[in-house]
């Protein structure tokens, strides 16, 4: 019989390599290359490259910045990300930027939710520019 040595695992985005289970309390800061999940309750920060997902049972009060936040559960601080998505039964207590932002029905936020973008948008509304209908040739 042979054996080999087992390979090291690279960290991918695809792996959840943390996890903080249903009953566990942890209060501090996180960084890692991996995805992380959170079924019991968190205080600090978390920072990855990687997804963060935020269970149904879970309470966070944390600042996060990941590639893509998914809340199922409760949530309390900011997240910066390329994408959250705000699912059913999901709460969130804080500001949010993001590229994209997915808000299922029954999700719930109160904050503000910040939109990036790679050019700035016009603002239709400022001062000093005359309504549409006041601007014809």
């Amino acid at each position: 019989m042979r054996f080999r040595k087992s390979k090291e695992r690279k960290a991918s985005p695809a792996y959840i390599d943390v996890v903080i289970g249903p009953g566990a309390n942890f209060k501090g800061e996180l960084e890692c290359q991996s995805s992380v999940r959170i079924d019991g309750f968190y205080e600090g920060s978390i920072k990855t490259p990687a997804n963060v997902i935020v269970g149904e049972s879970a309470k966070v009060i944390a600042d996060i910045t990941a590639k893509t936040v998914s809340v199922s559960g409760a949530f309390k601080g900011s997240i910066f990300a390329d994408r959250v998505e705000l699912l059913d039964g999901g709460r969130i207590w804080g500001d949010v930027t993001v590229k994209s932002f997915l808000l299922d029905e029954g999700g719930y936020i109160r904050g503000q939710v910040i939109m990036r973008t790679p050019e700035p948008v016009e603002n239709p509304f400022e001062e000093g520019e005359p309504p549409a209908e006041e601007a014809q040739p």
